[in-house]
């Protein structure tokens, strides 16, 4: 924090360096031993008589009575007017009071005796700072940077002004005026780093934070903003190091923990996240949760029970944890508790819509099909304008292979739900399954017309355009939009690889399929998408051990026997 003013005390701490040489006939107290001896009082100098005015105004300033302080100086001033360094104390008296015009009168006046009299300047600049008058404190503390280079706080408070101002060439040349002065200054550093981070020039903002931290170690806000910093630029392995040592610093820091924790999760390292929540400890209700659905999400459903039902215990109004605890029963294949779980989420929850859904295909599975039906049915007739049960029981539908009443619940929707994005999603999957594929098509279309940058629609469009072997280049074009939007997704890449095999750009082909079985490694379809473009590439023998391993996974499949076969006499042959 920089200090508004300068510090009294700073002020006492010498004495007046211009005290006139008049005598004042003022008594020196003497011990009684002495005064027979004493004909007459002892005159006191000028000079004394002013050291003891200032030393009595600063026992009035220290005990909080700054009128009487101040009335001692100004007696101070009268007897030594030309002391700078009394009139800058009388300033510092006046701002405390908040007489800010009298006490810019008193430094000006410190200023004109000595214009090299640093503290006036200095105090004159932070009077003007706490008046929110920053551009008229910028000639003072320039004039302070001259005088004495390496006050820090001074070449802070110009760059901030210019910040303000947006005048960042100004900022920057005084912030590295400020460690060419102090080179050792972790604060020049990192105040240069911020605003490279304004100018939006991360690199160089990336360089000075490094170096502000390299100065001081334990710089906590630096080090906070250096890992925002890598993160913004894509060096997430850079940003956990770096939070990883502000943690080493300071264990406690929990908004740090859990951003780290959530890097952890988005770089799918779940057990160096699940690691460092369990330090943080179980005390949170918050940070339970987060721990129960990381050992869900590693399929732990045992430790995932045991977490949720603890949470419970203390908070068995947490219902988005029975939730997960319904989830975690169903994960692991205990039904009867799964449906006791879920059912005990009230209908006023938010999450009593997603239980009924799950308690419906609950019931499906365990063979009553009737009442999951049924609960759904009386879903949709409690709330005939809310999309969810419509879906939910449109999904049931799918699931037992009844596509057409699947159809029949969504076209049925009312009115003010048919442009919803999801509903014509659903719509098109479904006549999909019945063998209509450009009505399927058409509903995809719709779902882009609300939202363009859908990647499962465009996905769809692409990989049926390619299946069906039509509209090739308009395929190509929308599955790279979806690749754009999910780098990731193995099933997009997959589209977009057999897009390329059915434009016969086999090479091109195999790149994208191998980088979907990198991601999908246990999909049938994939894998054959990528023996097939292997043997397009005359790649016999990397075609020949998928052919086989789909031969386990689909023992049904009478053309794998062939391609075998096929791949066996070419191999030979080569």
């Amino acid at each position: 924090m920089i200090k508004k003013y300068l510090p009294l005390l700073m002020l006492f701490a010498v004495l007046p360096a211009c005290a006139t040489d008049r005598a004042l006939n003022v008594t020196t107290p003497v011990s009684s031993e002495d005064a027979p001896h004493l004909a007459q009082p002892v005159p006191v100098s000028a000079e004394a008589r002013t050291m003891s005015l200032f030393a009595e105004s600063h026992l009035r300033a220290v005990s909080g009575d700054a009128e009487g302080a101040l009335s001692l100086l100004k007696s101070a001033i009268d007897a030594d007017p030309a002391s700078p360094f009394l009139h800058t104390a009388a300033a510092q008296i006046y701002a405390q009071l908040n007489r800010t015009d009298e006490a810019l009168a008193e430094c000006e006046t410190a200023i004109r005796l000595d214009p090299k009299f640093l503290q006036a300047q200095l105090l004159a600049g932070n009077i003007l700072i706490a008046a929110q008058k920053e551009k008229e404190a910028i000639p003072y503390f320039k004039k302070v940077m001259e005088l004495d280079p390496t006050r820090e706080e001074v070449y802070l408070h110009v760059a901030i002004y210019y910040l303000k101002i947006f005048d960042y060439e100004q900022a920057v040349n005084t912030l590295k005026a400020m460690v060419k002065a102090v080179p050792d200054s972790p604060l020049g550093y990192y105040y240069l780093a911020k605003t490279y981070d304004q100018m939006r020039l991360p690199r160089e903002a990336l360089g000075y934070y490094k170096k502000a931290v390299e100065l001081k170690p334990d710089f906590e806000q630096a080090l906070i903003e250096m890992g925002v910093s890598q993160e913004n630029q894509g060096l997430i392995d850079d940003a956990i190091e770096t939070y990883k040592a502000l943690l080493e610093n300071n264990p406690g820091n929990n908004s740090v923990v859990q951003h780290l924790a959530q890097l952890y999760i988005q770089q799918k390292k779940l057990e160096d996240a699940l690691e460092l929540l369990q330090q943080e400890g179980t005390e949170s209700v918050e940070n339970s949760r987060k721990i129960g659905l990381l050992l869900l999400e590693l399929e732990r459903y045992d430790e995932a029970v045991d977490t949720f039902q603890e949470i419970l215990k203390n908070e068995p109004g947490a219902q988005q944890v029975r939730f997960y605890l319904g989830s975690a029963y169903e994960e692991m294949g205990d039904a009867t508790h799964a449906i006791e779980t879920f059912s005990q989420i009230p209908k006023d929850s938010s999450y009593y819509a997603d239980a009924v859904g799950h308690l419906a295909f609950l019931y499906k599975d365990k063979g009553d099909s009737a009442r999951a039906i049924t609960l759904l049915k009386n879903e949709v007739a409690a709330n005939p304008l809310k999309p969810e049960p419509y879906l939910q029981l449109a999904g049931l539908y799918e699931s037992m292979e009844r596509y057409s009443d699947g159809i029949q619940v969504l076209t049925g929707i009312d009115k003010s739900l048919q442009a919803d994005p999801r509903v014509n999603f659903r719509l098109g999957v479904l006549y999909d399954k019945i063998g209509m594929r450009e009505t399927s098509i058409a509903m995809m279309k719709k779902v882009l017309e609300a939202t363009p940058d859908d990647p499962q629609a465009l996905n769809y469009i692409g990989y049926t355009y390619a299946e069906m072997g039509i509209n090739l280049d308009e395929a190509e074009a929308y599955l790279k939009k979806a690749v754009a939007l999910r780098p990731d997704d193995g099933f997009i890449i997959d589209s977009l690889g057999w897009t390329y095999y059915k434009q016969k750009r086999y090479e091109e082909a195999v790149y994208q399929l191998e980088k979907a079985v990198e991601i999908i490694d246990d999909d049938a379809t994939v894998l054959g998408h990528l023996a097939d473009a292997y043997c397009a590439q005359h790649s016999y023998k990397k075609a020949l051990p998928l052919y086989k391993r789909l031969q386990q996974m689909e023992p049904e499949r009478k053309d794998l026997a062939d391609k075998i076969r096929r791949c066996r006499i070419e191999a030979a042959d080569k």
